[in-house]
């Protein structure tokens, strides 16, 4: 996978509103702290991210803020005194301004300069997990990224499938299809919960699956079966793709 702009990270922070700050510069710094030569520069990182981290904890007590901007500021002077320093090309500083961005509160421009260095794998399961979402489905919104979703999108489904964990198994397979298919939405989740509260045998339940998978042959089927029973409106809502007529549809055609 390639690396993506800071637009791109940015939409993680705003997917939840327990963003966790303090778990993200932490884990930034240790992602790319190994990556810094020098170990004076490593270790003064360390320093700052110790002390900004410690603020993010606990942002009401004065003096740990105090002590947060002041490590900042003591780190970003330093890394503009090796720059102008004779030896500064001796001395790569990439890495720790990428820490300075976090230190600093630039979050995306951090993820977005660290993703070369770290990888993009260890950067998205780090985002992930500091959004902090209950009921959140963290390994399948790594995987909808890894297939490609963008941010929004993809935490959009890790909550929706984490909230409806309790769904029947052959319910979840439809929605994970659905998922990696970029084709979940919250309209559809609802119509989907219905079908979940529908209690259908294995037959049956088999039977939905195939309808909300789309097999032509089958929905001609049970639209007909359907109309045959007295329920043509019903019939009609499958042919169009209507969610909420599968339950009814599994039953009527296999009784």
């Amino acid at each position: 996978m390639g690396t993506h702009l800071e637009q791109w990270w940015a939409q993680f922070l705003r997917a939840s509103d327990h963003f966790d700050a303090a778990y993200l510069v932490e884990g930034i710094s240790d992602l790319v702290g190994p990556h810094i030569g020098a170990p004076l520069l490593r270790r003064e990182v360390q320093i700052a991210a110790d002390s900004v981290v410690r603020h993010l904890e606990r942002p009401a007590i004065a003096e740990r803020a105090e002590a947060a901007e002041e490590a900042t500021k003591r780190l970003i002077r330093t890394l503009e005194r090796i720059r102008d320093s004779a030896t500064g090309s001796e001395i790569a500083t990439d890495e720790a301004a990428i820490v300075a961005l976090a230190l600093r509160g630039e979050y995306a421009a951090a993820a977005a300069a660290a993703e070369p260095v770290v990888g993009t794998a260890k950067l998205q399961r780090l985002f992930v997990t500091a959004l902090r979402l209950e009921r959140f489905d963290i390994p399948m919104t790594l995987r909808l990224l890894d297939g490609g979703q963008n941010p929004e999108d993809a935490v959009r489904s890790g909550h929706l499938l984490g909230k409806y964990g309790w769904w029947p198994s052959w319910l979840l397979r439809v929605v994970t299809e659905r998922a990696l298919a970029g084709a979940l939405d919250e309209q559809t989740v609802v119509a989907l919960d219905r079908c979940a509260y529908a209690e259908l045998n294995p037959l049956q339940a088999n039977l939905a699956r195939k309808l909300l998978g789309g097999n032509e042959s089958l929905i001609d089927t049970a639209a007909q079966r359907m109309v045959a029973l007295g329920e043509p409106d019903a019939a009609a809502a499958l042919r169009k793709g209507d969610i909420n007529a599968v339950a009814l549809a599994a039953r009527l055609i296999s009784s």
